[in-house]
């Protein structure tokens, strides 16, 4: 029988994190960052008081998947439309070709080995981190707020798809993963029809709204089957699991259409299963598994850090230069700042490499580091520049209602 002694630590830790930055509100830190650094702590490369086991590991992997899931459920395709969705989509591929032009330029320094790899990584945003600095700014509902999100949700979207499409575990033909991809897509859409058409049945919508409340949780349930289900296919195919179980939640999002009139909690619910449960011990579990020697070894591997904190800046801020006939400059530089911060992605990113060996110890250690870094600069300092620029000049306009996931 496994023992717990490890996963109590992680789960305390988790616990404690949030708590501990809830006796100093004025810190604008997220919790994920003192998981990580706690983990590091408590881990081999400090204290060794807890190791990775078999508890610890499934648990990890589950809080990984939902995360992604989460992500996935909070696009707003209503909101993904006209000269937003433009702007997103063309910033984002921009800021790819930078990321690329980037990677090869670290490459030739001699200080990445995958120059495509590490330009995924970068281009990836926080969006989770970005939608609470945007409500406390008052700037959620403007069309600089709806810039950044829109902007987010894309990058966050592509990171992935890129990810999966171009370092799968096992489809090694380009042609085989484009096609596995499409056929993802295709389950996808004919999963979506048939649960939309389903939903017509009035018994089964009475049925779901009588037992969603009960101990049945019967939505709860269901999008779990949903995630578990995307995941394995995901699987299956030799894509990456986080491909699906991003995908699960995105499509969520599109079949879901009344949610405020019949399952308002809904939502709240799967965030409290995923923050409340296993998304922190993935996080705990990523700063355990952190290998700070590799980081700490030498002189040369720690200057990586700064160098990739600017490339950050550079790949996803850069692209925020194309809201220039929208916003003052005031914004257009903040909104660089929020897009370049980046945390879960690149940790789950550097992990899926390490595994298939596209990055070194180091490198991958550099890279945790880097986003670490913006988490705790950016978001602070976009505040602040947000603080001085006064009312936005744009007017801002009414949210659109949100597809119901």
């Amino acid at each position: 029988m496994p023992e717990f002694t490890n996963l109590l630590i992680v789960v305390a830790v988790g616990f404690a994190a949030p708590l501990v930055l809830g006796f100093a509100p004025r810190l604008r830190l997220p919790s994920v960052v003192l998981e990580l650094v706690a983990g590091i702590v408590l881990g081999p490369a400090v204290l060794g008081w807890v190791h990775v086991d078999e508890p610890v590991e499934v648990l990890s992997v589950i809080g990984l998947a939902v995360l992604l899931f989460l992500a996935g459920l909070e696009i707003e395709f209503d909101r993904l439309r006209g000269a937003t969705l433009r702007l997103a989509a063309l910033g984002w591929l921009l800021s790819f070709a930078i990321a690329v032009t980037v990677g090869l330029g670290l490459q030739a320094a001699g200080l990445v080995g995958q120059p495509v790899f590490v330009a995924v990584l970068l281009s990836a945003t926080s969006l989770g981190v970005l939608v609470p600095v945007l409500k406390d700014a008052g700037q959620i509902s403007s069309r600089f707020g709806q810039l950044v999100i829109a902007a987010g949700t894309i990058a966050d979207f592509g990171a992935v798809i890129a990810l999966s499409l171009l370092f799968s575990r096992e489809a090694t033909s380009t042609t085989t993963k484009v096609l596995l991809l499409a056929g993802l897509f295709a389950v996808a859409v004919a999963i979506g029809l048939g649960v939309a058409g389903v939903e017509h049945s009035r018994r089964l919508r009475d049925t779901l709204v009588r037992l969603q409340d009960t101990t049945a949780q019967i939505r709860v349930r269901g999008a779990f089957v949903l995630l578990v289900g995307f995941v394995a296919l995901a699987a299956t195919l030799g894509l990456e699991a986080i491909l699906g179980a991003f995908l699960a939640g995105a499509l969520l999002t599109l079949i879901d259409r009344d949610r405020a009139m019949t399952h308002p909690q809904f939502r709240h619910k799967l965030e409290a299963v995923g923050f409340g449960v296993f998304i922190p011990v993935f996080f705990v579990t990523s700063g355990v598994r952190y290998d700070l020697d590799a980081l700490t070894s030498s002189g040369s591997t720690l200057a990586k850090v700064p160098i990739f904190l600017v490339a950050l800046l550079v790949v996803r801020g850069l692209p925020a230069l194309l809201y220039r006939p929208l916003l003052d400059r005031r914004r257009v530089a903040v909104a660089g700042l929020m897009q370049a911060t980046s945390l879960p992605f690149i940790v789950a990113g550097t992990a899926i490499g390490q595994e298939l060996g596209l990055v070194s110890a180091g490198s991958a250690a550099a890279l945790v580091a880097a986003g670490l870094l913006s988490v705790l600069l950016f978001p602070a300092l976009s505040l602040t520049l947000l603080r001085g620029a006064g009312r936005p000049e744009d007017v801002p306009v009414a949210p659109v209602p949100m597809a119901v996931m």
